[in-house]
């Protein structure tokens, strides 16, 4: 795209204004309009000319017609014998016209010769030389014409787009320029220690003399990590807004491509642009998939090239040309080391979950464009979503938009934020008729989860217990923790594993039958028993000896076999204390749920009646 520069003496910041570019004809379609032609043009040749000199026969066999008399007309034209018949059929003259290729060297003259033919009796002017031109041979002039002025039209654009046919090693980071991002740090919330370290940035952008006189150097590469949906690219895109520098926005996917050295060819290309462009920022969103670590399975030869050429240019950054790269990643601890160090990623800016003052600010950003009803309750919700991010919050509150404008509101009330919060955590109800049989299920399997934490000692309290089907569940048991937590305790992990699996022991006790139902429960008290053996160290035999890596051997495929850096003794015993966990969680919550019948039957007696028990209702089953 065409570029004009302008440098505003006051914050000597060169401003870039893009002009849109004239659409070019695709290569492509130039092509394929070409081979088109061509085979069009070979169509009509056949079509016209195999119809006009008819069946093709072999040169004998139009001597010998000759020889006979058999035929009408006869016409030589150099390599081509053509021969007119007419056939009788059904007392009708049928003509049929044939023809033979005269090989090159052969005299036909001498052939009718040798066959006895008296060259003198024929027609003396049966030769005509191939001279005039066939319909088939106009068409192929008139597609020949159009396909010239077609690579006119191409080399021209060629010149006019400096000789670049193919793009495939063009950067395709989109570049918005400053103040049109449309986000600043006041649209981001919930992070203001994180904001802090970008200010930092944002300020040399701005003010570069400032820290140069003093022999500062920024960092050349900031990089955000942080679980999915915190906000990492808002926060770049706000540096940029902040700034109001020039913006390049890319993905680690699109250095990917089928062709070897396209991917380090577009890191050369996003890069002289951005040089080009200083001061300005590089944003470079899932770097992970461009740069994890080299000489292991998570990398491929082609990403190995694209990795160093980044390595390259990051190198090749002088703090004078005031290009700012920043990258986002879900999962900093697969990044390769050399990209890490200072000089290349200076600075690991770690974007956490919102605690709870962080979760009202977001919410309050995310408000601000909907409409409420008065005496609606902002803070419940953030109470309640504790582990959410700010995606999350933003989507949940979008949920509860829609559904009061499905149901003709004018305006979102509580029960719409309630309704959505417990969509967007366990999905939407389920309708349909449900079987007598299924309800009481349900009804005992989801008092057995709630009694069982009413009496356990650090278990998280419940929040709301439910028969209606919601998601992939038949019903369900909401727990809801008093405060965010940064530590867990092992009594808190094991008060969740009895928690867990107190709804199978409640279908065994009060139904004398175990279902299907307990298999999301099953596989939740197996992961929290494992992480408890093999990452936390909880366990008496095996130690504070940390066996595996889940995220690392999930992402290199260990779980289908392979990997394992414990013996095979260590292996068994693992399962033993994974399996003796459980079985002591179990055996815990059907002793509890005994001593407690009362309370489950009247938790299932409430459940027929209401469906739904809110936490007021739960915990005054307590208090008679």
């Amino acid at each position: 795209m065409a570029q004009e520069q302008k440098e505003n003496k006051s914050t000597n910041v060169k401003i870039i204004r893009i002009k849109p570019k004239k659409r070019n004809i695709s290569v492509i379609s130039i092509i394929i309009f070409l081979i088109i032609s061509f085979l069009f043009s070979i169509g009509i040749n056949v079509l016209f000319n195999s119809g006009s000199k008819g069946e093709e026969v072999a040169l004998s066999e139009i001597v010998l017609y000759i020889s006979e008399g058999n035929y009408e007309e006869v016409i030589l034209k150099d390599d081509m014998i053509l021969i007119s018949q007419i056939d009788k059929e059904d007392s009708k003259e049928i003509p049929t016209k044939k023809y033979a290729l005269i090989p090159q060297g052969v005299d036909f003259y001498s052939l009718l010769s040798d066959a006895g033919v008296d060259i003198k009796t024929l027609k003396n002017d049966f030769y005509q030389p191939r001279l005039g031109i066939t319909f088939g041979d106009i068409m192929s002039f008139i597609f020949l014409g159009i396909g010239l002025v077609l690579v006119y039209i191409l080399i021209r654009n060629m010149q006019k787009s400096g000789g670049q046919i193919m793009d495939f090693g063009q950067s395709k980071a989109r570049l918005l320029f400053g103040k049109k991002t449309g986000i600043n740090f006041n649209d981001v919330a919930g992070i203001d220690e994180v904001k802090d370290e970008l200010t930092e940035i944002v300020d040399f952008l701005k003010n570069p003399k400032k820290y140069l006189s003093i022999g500062a150097r920024i960092p050349k590469g900031v990089l955000l990590a942080g679980a999915p949906g915190t906000g990492k690219t808002l926060l770049a895109r706000a540096v940029a807004g902040e700034a109001g520098v020039p913006f390049f926005h890319t993905s680690g996917s699109e250095f990917e491509e089928m062709l070897v050295g396209a991917g380090a060819s577009r890191v050369r290309d996003l890069f002289n642009k951005a040089r080009k462009a200083a001061p300005c920022i590089i944003f470079i969103d899932e770097i992970d998939a461009v740069a994890k670590k080299r000489g292991t399975v998570l990398h491929s030869g082609a990403g190995e090239q694209t990795l160093n050429q980044i390595l390259v240019e990051m190198d090749g950054l002088e703090g004078r040309e005031n290009v700012i790269i920043l990258a986002a990643t879900n999962r900093p601890d697969v990044l390769d080391p050399a990209i890490l160090r200072p000089g290349r990623f200076d600075r690991l800016v770690v974007v956490p979950m919102p605690d709870y003052q962080g979760r009202k600010e977001i919410i309050q950003v995310h408000a601000k464009n909907k409409k409420f009803e008065e005496g609606v309750d902002l803070d419940l919700i953030a109470k309640k979503t504790i582990g959410y991010s700010g995606a999350d919050l933003e989507n949940l509150l979008n949920e509860a938009a829609i559904m009061a404008a499905k149901d003709d509101k004018k305006k979102i009330n509580q029960g719409d934020l309630l309704e959505a919060y417990l969509k967007v955590k366990l999905g939407r109800k389920k309708k349909g008729e449900i079987g007598e049989e299924d309800i009481k299920v349900t009804a005992y399997h989801e008092a057995g989860h709630a009694i069982v934490a009413k009496f356990t000692k650090y278990a998280t309290p419940v929040e709301q217990v439910s028969i209606i089907p919601r998601g992939l569940t038949g019903g369900v048991t909401v727990y809801l923790p008093e405060d965010d937590k940064k530590h867990i305790y092992k009594d808190e992990l094991l008060a969740s594993l009895r928690s867990a699996v107190g709804g199978r022991a409640s279908e065994e006790l009060f139904i004398g039958r175990i279902s299907t139902g307990a298999s999301a429960d099953i596989e939740q008290a197996t992961s929290v028993a494992k992480e408890m053996v093999t990452q936390y160290g909880m366990s008496e035999k095996l130690g504070m000896v940390k066996y595996g890596d889940i995220e690392e051997t999930k992402h290199l495929g260990y779980m289908y076999g392979g990997g394992r850096d414990f013996s095979e003794k260590y292996a068994e015993m693992i399962d033993s204390e994974i399996k003796s966990l459980i079985d002591t969680s179990y055996a815990d919550a059907k002793k509890l749920l005994s001593e407690k019948k009362e309370y489950v039957e009247k938790l299932v007696e409430m459940l027929f009646r209401n469906e739904v028990v809110s936490k007021e209702e739960f915990d005054g089953i307590f208090q008679d």
